[in-house]
């Protein structure tokens, strides 16, 4: 356009100025050697442009005659040139989609018609597809070649980064990284790959030194930098919280600048203060955070914010956080475990329910269990809760990468990357086996949730008349008694106990000395039947051991001595074995059975009883006693 405006110009000039002339008339008069030339003055203006026109025209065809061998040379050049770039281009193009044959050949071609060490893309090009061929030593000594020359020295590091990461050098990978960020901290990959290796070693001045020369090369936007920058900000006030708080509390609250909801630098920065013994700017930063949106570990540092609070104090300190956001789940929580602590059930019970009802998760339903527990002690009531917590949903926590964590951190230990971990429910935990609402789940689990101390504990304790053994027991008794082997005199013998020889020592030795110092007393039997779980109180079983032994036979007592004898000599021994004797009469076995159901290991006695008198017992008629459930 431009060179069209200057011709149209140049055009009205000439015109204007023969326009001009001839508006003017006038001759020309020339004398040369005797000779007197006249013409007009338009006329002679003419034949002297048409004379420059002629002279530049032959001097362009002497031009063109002198330096034609040049320009021939430099046509085949540029036609070799631009064949060898299109070699180069389909190369590329052809390795880029994993064709192998293409590539070689373009290759070749393009060694054929350029120079190496003129066209440096040749050797990202042999580099491209020694790597399809797999000759990875070949490339990477091209990409070492090309690190070197300065047209191709960020090409050639990218390549031997990725050769390094691909075999596992992590180290060597580093160095590559460093070097191109060092040379240009415009390159993304390389800023992002030793952004995180400075924050996995540590080292944060260095980690945001990079991050701000990356924005100022507009590599990442405002808020990406933002963000990332408040992580790394947060890690070095977490790694001067011992040496240095008040260092960490001013990166935490830069940090906060960037990002007014970041919980982890609102504790940071929180415990920063605290260390200074200034609790009211710890409470303001917890709170600021806590009004954007309520984190459980806030509020569990903000509750114990002061080390001398009794129980009371840390409640009134949750309900104050609860007026900041009410309505929530997690204010409720952190009312809920401080009223816990205080002993108040009551209103602990009250808020965990309300939690739950907002919002079914684990942790208040255990809540509930540990309140369940601090107030009744009731095992039956505690399970309850326990086991709808396992079918709730599950809380929150750090993860990143499949890890999850208790606590933040500023990147993830598998990959690396910076602020990986997100406050979420864990992977493995999303598809709860949640059916139904939160407040229709509480009501279902309240209404299911068994009384105090067992259910129906009314219903199934037995009247004042009712016998100790219901009728399918006595039922199960008389069945083992018809299929036991009789003994000599018709009746059923017992089967012998295995006792353990510790605890039967005391007892054999009582019995014996019991034995040797009545005439008529017989040692209870050994047998432990299988609804002995109601035992008898020691003094109504030792009436009834004495009033048995009172009607057994004199000539009983000759074996009765020989098995307390047995006994005895078998204390030493890992285990013994008491036999029984037959009962000798009716009424002497209803009493006996009243004695095994009440057996103790003791004889009925404490291990510290010395015995009975016999002058008691004489007088002691048998009676049988009753016991209910």
């Amino acid at each position: 356009m431009i060179r069209l405006l200057i011709f149209a110009l140049v055009v009205l000039a000439f015109a204007l100025g023969f326009s001009w002339f001839a508006d003017r008339p006038g001759e020309l008069t020339l004398t040369w050697q005797g000779q007197l030339f006249q013409t007009p003055l338009t006329t002679a203006l003419a034949l002297l442009i048409a004379l420059i026109f002629v002279v530049m025209v032959v001097w362009w065809l002497v031009s063109a005659l002198w330096t034609s061998p040049n320009s021939v040379r430099r046509y085949f050049r540029a036609r070799k040139r631009d064949r060898g770039y299109q070699a180069i281009s389909t190369g590329l193009i052809a390795a880029g989609s994993g064709n192998l044959v293409m590539a070689r050949k373009m290759s070749t071609r393009a060694h054929a018609l350029l120079s190496v060490d003129q066209e440096p893309l040749i050797h990202v090009l042999d580099a491209q597809v020694a790597l399809i061929e797999g000759n990875h030593d070949r490339a990477r000594r091209l990409f070492e070649t090309m690190a070197e020359d300065p047209e191709t020295q960020e090409l050639g590091l990218r390549g031997l980064y990725l050769e390094a990461k691909r075999v596992g050098a992590d180290e060597a990978a580093q160095q590559y990284a460093e070097r191109a960020a060092d040379k240009a901290p415009y390159l993304a990959w390389a800023a992002k790959a030793t952004l995180e290796a400075r924050t996995r070693q540590g080292r944060w001045d260095d980690a945001i030194r990079l991050l701000d020369q990356q924005r100022s090369a507009r590599v990442t936007d405002k808020q990406e930098s933002a963000r990332l920058k408040a992580v790394l900000l947060t890690a070095r006030a977490e790694s001067k919280l011992d040496t240095d708080p008040k260092g960490a509390a001013t990166d935490a609250l830069q940090a906060l600048k960037l990002r007014d909801d970041f919980h982890p630098a609102a504790i940071i920065a929180a415990k920063a203060y605290l260390a200074q013994a200034n609790v009211r700017k710890s409470a303001g930063v917890l709170e600021m955070v806590w009004k954007k949106e309520p984190h459980p570990q806030t509020g569990a540092l903000y509750v114990r914010a002061r080390g001398g609070d009794t129980a009371v104090d840390r409640l009134k300190r949750a309900e104050k956080l609860e007026g900041l956001k009410p309505n929530n789940p997690v204010s409720l929580m952190v009312v809920a475990r401080a009223a816990l602590d205080a002993r108040e059930f009551e209103k602990a019970r009250t808020k965990a329910e309300a939690a739950a009802r907002m919002q079914s998760r684990e942790s208040a339903f255990l809540l509930l269990a540990d309140i369940e527990e601090a107030e009744t002690g009731d095992q039956g009531r505690v399970r309850h809760w326990m086991a709808q917590a396992l079918r709730a949903e599950r809380d929150p926590t750090w993860v990143a990468d499949g890890l999850v964590s208790e606590y933040w951190r500023p990147f993830s230990p598998a990959t690396g990357k910076i602020d990986a971990f997100d406050w979420k429910v864990p992977y493995g935990a999303i598809e709860g086996p949640v059916e139904e609402g939160s407040a229709t789940r509480l009501d279902e689990a309240l209404k299911s949730l068994p009384p105090v101390g067992g259910a129906k504990a009314d219903e199934d304790k037995p009247a004042d008349d009712a016998p100790i053994f219901d009728d399918a027991a006595e039922a199960e008794a008389e069945a083992m008694a018809s299929d036991a082997p009789k003994g000599p005199t018709g009746d059923r013998p017992e089967a012998p106990t295995v006792i353990d020889a510790a605890a039967a020592a005391p007892a054999a030795v009582v019995e014996a000395a019991h034995i040797a110092g009545a005439e008529d007393a017989k040692p209870a039997r050994a047998e432990e039947k299988a609804d002995h779980e109601h035992p008898q109180a020691p003094d109504e079983e030792a009436e009834t051991v004495d009033a048995a032994a009172d009607e057994k036979p004199a000539e009983e007592d000759l074996a009765s001595k020989d098995e307390t004898t047995a006994v005895k000599d078998a204390v030493a021994d890992d285990e013994v074995e008491v036999p029984p004797r037959p009962a000798e009469s009716a009424a002497d076995e209803e009493d006996d059975d009243e004695s095994k159901s009440g057996y103790s290991p003791f004889g009925g006695r404490t291990p510290d009883d010395p015995g009975i008198d016999d002058s008691d017992e004489d007088d002691t008629p048998p009676t049988k006693k009753r016991r209910f459930f």
